[in-house]
């Protein structure tokens, strides 16, 4: 028996794990975790820049290809599912990204995005939002996609390669491959047309 799988069938033992790795009540794991465990269990070959905050956890992926580059302000959280980043792609100043979050290569992200694989349980109205555990799916952005600032990308949702996501938008359903949305919610507004080479408007 490995010892995650020991740790995990002991809930105490898992509680004081989580503790010896994030504070109580916080996102933001332990100096230690960041200095001792995350460089061996992490794949990082792309660029972090310093004032970026990595809530970065080993028992989670969390993996950034070659020649990425996460800007300032940004926030990365694998605490709940990995977070996956391809090559040659950037994550714009005060992004956050709460995983399971995949994102392919050739990806630009503006500036202020959230893109979180995250939804807080609030079905039960005796208990607390926040006292309510909380539901995951994953998010995944196809390689060469563009998303324009302020953009929420919610969780479970697919983005076909080489769409465009207009600044603004609240994208709540799956979207095609070369298309372009915006709004709220997010609405396709524009295909390319293979036959005619080029981006067509769709009619409203």
């Amino acid at each position: 028996m490995s010892i995650s799988t020991t740790i995990k069938s002991y809930p105490q033992l898992k509680k004081w794990a989580h503790w010896m790795l994030i504070p109580g009540g916080q996102a933001k794991p332990r100096i230690w975790v960041k200095w001792f465990l995350n460089p061996f269990f992490h794949k990082v070959k792309g660029k972090i820049n310093w004032h970026t905050r990595m809530d970065v956890v080993p028992f989670n992926k969390f993996e950034l290809g070659k020649g990425s580059t996460i800007e300032d302000f940004a926030t990365i959280n694998n605490g709940v599912g990995s977070v996956h980043i391809g090559n040659n792609t950037l994550i714009g100043i005060a992004n956050v990204i709460i995983g399971p979050v995949h994102i392919g290569n050739n990806v630009l992200l503006a500036q202020n995005i959230v893109i979180s694989g995250l939804n807080h349980n609030y079905q039960n109205i005796d208990i607390s939002i926040k006292d309510q555990a909380v539901s995951t799916a994953l998010i995944t952005i196809e390689d060469d996609c563009w998303i324009g600032a302020n953009a929420v990308i919610t969780a479970g949702i697919c983005i076909g390669k080489h769409a465009v996501i207009a600044a603004g938008s609240i994208v709540t359903k799956d979207v095609p491959p070369c298309s372009v949305v915006a709004g709220n919610p997010a609405k396709v507004i524009k295909q390319y047309n293979p036959a005619e080479k080029n981006w067509l408007k769709l009619h409203a």
